[in-house]
């Protein structure tokens, strides 16, 4: 659960470095994704893996669609893959 958090907390970080006028739209959609993967059994820990990975990845892509410096992630890469 403290791992989820931290994911969620680095993502928001990065949320603060697009664009102002996008910002609420991907603030609002990481939200909407974490809550929809509360459920989740932390015992699962292959699933939540695969899950922080693929927070990492959409974060990149993000990040390279508004062309921010994906070194920004340093952070959120080591939370999720380290």
């Amino acid at each position: 659960m403290q791992k989820a958090l931290r994911v969620y907390g680095q993502v928001l970080r990065l949320v603060r470095r697009l664009p102002k006028d996008s910002r609420p739209y991907y603030a609002k959609y990481a939200r909407e994704n974490f809550v929809n993967y509360r459920d989740v059994e932390v015992s699962d820990t292959q699933f939540l893996d695969e899950l922080f990975l693929r927070a990492y990845n959409h974060s990149l892509w993000v990040l390279n669609k508004y062309s921010v410096d994906e070194s920004t992630a340093n952070k959120l890469k080591e939370i999720c893959c380290g």
